[in-house]
């Protein structure tokens, strides 16, 4: 760049605003402290109205409809019979059922991790680490799995007797007294609510901290696969996962800020060194575990097109999953900002990324169908089926809180998808969204599988029950057996219901492998014998000139039926030189 004259600063190296939501720049209570400055507080209590206040008030008014229902029930028995108010009750439980039953159970379920999420989880990942940290300083020869399992169990029983101190202050009992209705009873109604909401969560942490804490000593230890299986590689598979791409030339990341790469050259490198490698012995499959954007931006997912389409050969063997970049930030440069739960970006977000997976694996990967529980039709022919597509289409220009709606359902009906094998015994690919619904980019990290879709996903694997599978998921489920995590890493970024995922996929465990991403952290391992592979990013953690790699997986296929994990090959992403003036 010649005939630019000397500068003090060079503006491809960029400054400190790249750095504005960088947690390798802020701490995590720098971060909190200036949300506290920077948040709109009126739409903060709108939203904790409608996130939290509404339904702990319906919560608490639960009690009092059971009893006036059974109030009204019995007075229906003592007028028409039996036999009639028996009827007339299974009827309506029936039409709501069929109505509304798969709507109302994800809602319910949704809620139930939600709370696990904001209460349960945090509470106890704070006293467990707490604790364990404790026991390392006063015992540092210990094995690391008895200190957390031990850790663990004590703050689930910690965190009981609070639950039980506060139930004991707001009850001892939930107030069932059903008042008249009357405009005058109006404040006592909410004021019982309230105390019965409260109640009813203390009484949850009474039984589910300790349930929590005994569900993770009994799914096992993390250990380190410390050697890889003997026999001859039948498909190669490359993992990899957080590339966070940018929408322009010299973008920073946001969470490294500018401890990271400009722009988008080190994913051209990346396909570049798997053209090579494929075209010395295929790859059969790419897969890029999450995190394809850094803040799920149109330019984002245009770049990755263009990446994409800049190495065709490679194109129809990548599979990708969403991340809780490519949905939950609300705003990259601003950690502060809170989306109202009505706001469109949610649900936009979510179908630039189902967008981008229609283009790039549309006519390669299947719905399940829940009504048959098998194989439906592909992405591609199920989002034109009923007109969805266009409808989606209609949102995306338009907006409109109903259509919002509506977006947000497709997206939970479309997952799981599968890469169905090519043979009866070949090797298929499942493909899972863990990531909570969230409106604050603050909390964008954490995970939750629904049970619906991982059941449905256990149907399409039972469908083919000699094939092997590769089960791809952004998030952990289970810590890694190593100290070091920082205690705003484990609380912030769980799989909220990963203990319950891992029991549910070690059903399946000799034929599948679990391949997530997140944590940016190198691991292969396993629990419960349920082997678990974590990408490092080839993207985040290290400067310009600095190399990354990640990992070609070389599998097998054992005589027992099961998928053998063989020596993986590790390829070495190299750095390129720092910008210098002149250059």
């Amino acid at each position: 760049m010649k005939g630019l004259g000397m500068s003090f600063a060079d503006p491809r190296q960029g400054d400190l605003e790249d750095d504005a939501s960088s947690t390798s720049h802020h701490s995590l209570l720098g971060h909190a402290s200036r949300m506290l400055l920077e948040i709109s507080l009126p739409k903060l209590v709108l939203a904790a109205t409608m996130l939290l206040v509404l339904p702990a008030l319906l919560l608490g008014a639960m009690p009092k409809v059971v009893v006036w229902l059974s109030d009204t029930a019995w007075h229906g028995v003592a007028r028409f019979g039996v036999a009639a108010a028996l009827i007339c009750f299974a009827l309506i439980a029936g039409f709501v059922a069929w109505r509304w039953g798969r709507i109302l159970f994800r809602v319910v379920e949704r809620n139930f991790w939600a709370l696990n999420a904001g209460l349960v989880q945090p509470l106890y990942t704070a006293l467990r680490e707490a604790t364990r940290l404790a026991v390392e300083s006063a015992a540092p020869g210990r094995p690391l799995a008895v200190t957390r399992r031990d850790a663990g169990l004590l703050a689930g029983v910690l965190i009981a007797l609070l639950g039980a101190a506060v139930a004991w202050w707001a009850g001892p009992l939930p107030t069932l007294r059903v008042a008249a209705f009357g405009r005058g009873d109006i404040p006592g109604i909410v004021l019982d609510a309230i105390r019965n909401g409260v109640w009813v969560i203390a009484v949850y942490l009474m039984i589910g901290a300790p349930a929590w804490s005994i569900a993770e000593a009994l799914a096992g230890t993390p250990e380190d696969i410390v050697a890889p299986e003997p026999g001859e590689a039948r498909w190669r598979v490359a993992h990899l996962s957080d590339i966070h791409l940018v929408g322009d030339a010299y973008g920073f990341r946001l969470e490294c800020g500018r401890d990271g790469p400009r722009g988008n050259a080190r994913f051209d490198r990346v396909l570049e060194l798997l053209e090579a490698e494929d075209a010395q012995q295929p790859i059969d499959v790419v897969l890029i575990s999450g995190d394809i954007t850094d803040a799920a931006r149109n330019a984002e997912f245009i770049a990755f097109d263009e990446a994409v389409a800049r190495h065709p050969t490679l194109r129809d063997r990548i599979l990708i999953i969403p991340g809780n970049h490519d949905v939950n930030i609300v705003d990259r440069a601003n950690p502060s900002r809170l989306e109202l739960p009505t706001a469109p970006g949610g649900a936009l977000r979510r179908l630039r990324f189902l967008s981008a997976m229609a283009r790039l694996q549309g006519g390669r990967v299947h719905v399940v169908d829940r009504a048959t529980r098998r194989i439906g039709p592909t992405l591609d022919a199920w989002l034109e089926a009923g007109g969805r597509g266009a409808a989606l289409a209609r949102f995306m220009d338009a907006g409109g809180m109903r259509a919002g709606l509506a977006a947000r359902a497709v997206w939970n009906e479309a997952f799981p998808l599968i890469a169905p094998p090519a043979t009866p015994d070949g090797l298929g690919v499942v493909l899972l969204d863990s990531n909570a619904e969230t409106h604050f980019s603050f909390t964008n990290a954490l995970g939750i599988l629904a049970m619906d879709q991982l059941r449905a996903a256990e149907a399409a694997m039972a469908q083919w029950p000699a094939a092997r599978w590769l089960v791809a998921i952004h998030h952990h489920l289970a810590e890694y057996p190593r100290p070091g995590a920082k205690l705003a890493d484990r609380i912030g970024t769980a799989l909220v219901n990963g203990h319950w995922a891992l029991q549910r996929l070690r059903h399946f465990a000799p034929r599948i492998l679990v391949m997530h991403g997140h944590r940016h952290v190198d691991w292969m391992g396993q629990s419960g014998g349920l082997r678990i592979l974590s990408a490092p990013s080839p993207m985040m953690g290290a400067m310009d000139d600095a190399e990354r790699h990640f990992w070609l997986h070389a599998l097998g296929a054992r005589e027992d039926g099961g998928l053998a994990l063989l020596a993986p090959t590790k390829i070495v992403v190299p750095g390129e030189p720092p910008v210098t003036e002149g250059t």
